[in-house]
């Protein structure tokens, strides 16, 4: 009888504790995106002032943040971003995303079926007018562009900085592919980016590690047309923004929320 009764009271407290354990994890997430409006986000595109939204370019419509060109002329190099308010430095980030069938014939050839979400991004207030990409580091999202030809997804892109990448010399490619498979243009996507200040980047596809690498840093090209006070070369990127990007390829984005890490 007393073993019984012990193990009765042990188990109440296990389910305490995990019930509060699943709350406080619950609690610990932030969404981003409220699915209805673009409430916390700012756009900046290349030729235009921060916060002019060209064209429509970032739209909400059935619960997702859709980029798209429907009012668009010439694209122009119209390479765009919107940022979310607030800039995080140790964080785990969740989203969901989906290519539609929209590109602009006229956008370089590499944006088909191609977009990306950066982080420990420069603060959009100092992104000049014709600065094409921010001083960031991105989780690069690919589809399937020839049937057969792998083509991963969950990479890591570097404009205007450095990472760290198997070893301890500076990675000198811009962009590392991940370990992922290739995943079909019109499927649903689960991404994760988990970021320890400028220590350990993870990214995640499907719930699978597919890239890790350390010390992101201010360096390398590839972004133009920036204020040169910003750019301090070999400075460690610690913290930033969050921005979802639009190059000429349509992609639909939900389910943002992110959690601050200690």
């Amino acid at each position: 009888m007393k073993n019984s009764l012990l193990l009765f009271v042990l188990s109440a407290i296990l389910i305490s504790c995990g019930s509060h354990a699943v709350k406080k994890e619950k609690e610990g997430w932030k969404i981003l995106f409220n699915g209805k409006n673009l409430e916390g986000w700012t756009p900046k595109i290349q030729h235009h002032e921060l916060g002019d939204n060209y064209a429509n370019t970032f739209q909400v419509k059935e619960g997702n943040i859709l980029v798209n060109y429907e009012e668009y002329g010439p694209f122009n190099e119209r390479y765009g971003h919107l940022f979310y308010k607030e800039s995080f430095a140790s964080f785990h980030l969740k989203f969901e995303y989906r290519f539609t069938d929209e590109w602009l014939k006229d956008a370089p050839s590499y944006t088909y079926r191609n977009s990306g979400v950066m982080f420990h991004s420069q603060d959009p207030n100092t992104i000049l007018k014709e600065q094409d990409w921010p001083i960031s580091v991105e989780y690069q999202m690919l589809a399937e562009e020839k049937v057969g030809e792998p083509r991963p997804t969950g990479n890591m892109c570097s404009p205007g900085t450095d990472v760290i990448f198997k070893g301890d010399e500076v990675e000198r490619r811009h962009c590392i592919n991940s370990t992922s498979k290739t995943i079909s243009w019109d499927q649903w996507v689960q991404a994760d980016l988990i970021v320890y200040g400028d220590s350990l980047v993870i990214h995640k596809v499907n719930g699978e590690t597919v890239l890790k690498y350390t010390k992101p840093s201010i360096g390398g090209g590839v972004a133009n047309r920036f204020d040169p006070t910003i750019k301090i070369d070999g400075k460690p990127l610690t913290e930033g923004y969050i921005g979802l990007q639009s190059e000429g390829q349509g992609v639909a984005f939900r389910e943002i929320k992110i959690k601050e890490l200690n």
